[in-house]
């Protein structure tokens, strides 16, 4: 017999339902304009919540943005995940996770840009930028995973080196730069760097 987990209470589903509508409004706001021309209580009125409900969900934009942001991308991820399984090329399969990673970021460059200085500079302990990050050790976990498919000894440690890669790729990308060009650029990086 296997467990179930109890059913949520209504509080419980009260504040998923609140967690819900404020991604769902700042990722309207920031995809619409931006987070910098964004104000927390357009957020909120769009969420219709209050301003102090807001608050207690996420303290700052830049938290807020991570909430939207690491929605994206742990889709992103999965989306990549899935690609990258059926490709046997260790390449070809890591640029299968890198793609639609680039892609999510680059919707709203100013947003990509803003997520991920947060995620490199935020505060480790606010749970957002936690979540930010355990989505950034995932990636760098499939890749690594990839990468030891061929034998490779040292996987986690290139993995690290891939992440990084792409990291620096779509933050010095020039605004006009399109996805394609910087998973491009990645990949003659990664071509230097895994195949020699």
């Amino acid at each position: 017999m296997t467990p179930t987990s109890a059913p949520l209470g209504r509080r419980e589903r009260n504040k998923m339902e609140k967690r819900d509508r404020i991604i769902a409004a700042a990722g309207s706001l920031f995809a619409e304009r931006g987070v910098d021309e964004v104000t927390t209580q357009e957020i909120a009125e769009r969420a219709d919540i209050g301003t102090g409900t807001l608050f207690l969900y996420a303290k700052t934009k830049g938290e807020l943005l991570l909430m939207v942001q690491n929605a994206h991308y742990a889709e992103a991820l999965s989306v990549g995940l899935a690609r990258a399984e059926s490709t046997p090329d260790p390449l070809a399969a890591v640029l299968e996770i890198i793609r639609p990673v680039v892609e999510c970021n680059r919707v709203q460059v100013d947003n990509g840009r803003t997520y991920l200085r947060e995620m490199a500079f935020g505060d480790p302990a606010e749970p957002h930028h936690a979540e930010a990050r355990a989505i950034s050790a995932q990636t760098e976990e499939a890749i690594a995973a990839i990468l030891a498919r061929s034998g490779d000894d040292a996987a986690d440690l290139r993995a690290r080196v891939v992440s990084s890669v792409m990291f620096l790729a779509m933050a010095a990308a020039d605004t006009s730069v399109e996805s394609a060009e910087i998973v491009e650029d990645v990949r003659r990086q990664l071509t230097v760097i895994l195949v020699g």
